[in-house]
């Protein structure tokens, strides 16, 4: 099968599945949640493996982060991700292996925040004011269609490196086709509420918020694994990689997408 043929059909199983539990919300969309950041940080661990992450405290604390997202929002995401560092200096502390502290306890921090904070993010999008269902639709296809279009956008016409350093794949030709498609997605999902919820400027200036943190995420992840010496985080999705590889963009375009909402003047 080849790297294309993968990524078609990983999107055609998997874009209904989220799409599906973004719809029915509450402890649907948390068990989806919870089964995809179990793997991410399988994967995280199993990648930055040399830095000796606490791989207990990472799957704690990434729980209760999400546990605490969809019981109690904001303030108990954020408690249940401080966990976190109790946890790995416990851990630590016990560990036998003895690993550098400013190594083993960053590099659990740093999984736990990116993967537990991030996804968490995704839960107070969908429970967040009377459109949370509208709302998590919106970014989440935003982010695969400028996904989709940049990596086809890059492939067909692609010449000018975007971060050559950092992902020697990426153009500037693919992030304005990205960019072109994630704005006029997040345009046209949101357009009948305009009156009600966001006019078609906030839905503009979302889609261009949610492509650039899009972008950031990307670009994040890539720098880790350069940094880590891997090409991909997993093989679990086919030609998308792993399922770090997925979720790299939403991890930084959900709380970017949240926190303008919330300065539009909705909870």
């Amino acid at each position: 099968m080849t790297n294309f043929v993968s990524r078609v059909l990983v999107a055609a199983v998997g874009l209904p599945l989220v799409l599906g539990m973004l719809w029915l919300g509450g402890w649907w969309l948390f068990t989806l949640v919870a089964v995809a950041s179990v793997v991410a940080v399988h994967e995280f661990v199993t990648t930055a493996r040399p830095l000796r992450p606490l791989g207990a405290a990472i799957y704690g604390g990434v729980l209760l982060a999400l546990f605490g997202a969809e019981k109690g929002g904001l303030v108990w995401l954020l408690a249940g991700f401080l966990a976190t560092f109790v946890l790995a200096f416990v851990l630590h502390a016990m560990s036998s292996t003895r690993a550098p502290t400013t190594a083993a306890l960053g590099s659990t921090v740093l999984g736990s925040a990116w993967i537990g904070v991030g996804l968490g993010f995704v839960l107070l999008l969908r429970e967040m004011h009377t459109q949370g269902r509208l709302i998590a639709f919106a970014v989440v296809l935003t982010v695969f269609a400028a996904d989709t279009l940049a990596y086809f956008t890059g492939r067909l016409v692609g010449r000018h490196s975007l971060a050559p350093r950092l992902s020697p794949k990426k153009t500037w030709e693919g992030l304005l086709g990205g960019a072109v498609a994630g704005v006029f997605v997040s345009f046209i999902v949101l357009y009948d509420k305009r009156d009600e919820f966001l006019s078609i400027w906030q839905a503009v200036v979302l889609g261009v918020v949610v492509v650039a943190a899009a972008l950031l995420g990307d670009l994040f992840e890539s720098a880790l694994k350069r940094d880590l010496e891997v090409k991909d985080t997993g093989r679990l999705l086919g030609g998308h990689g792993g399922m770090l590889d997925r979720l790299d963009a939403l991890l930084f375009a959900a709380p970017a997408a949240y926190f303008l909402v919330i300065s539009y003047g909705f909870h």
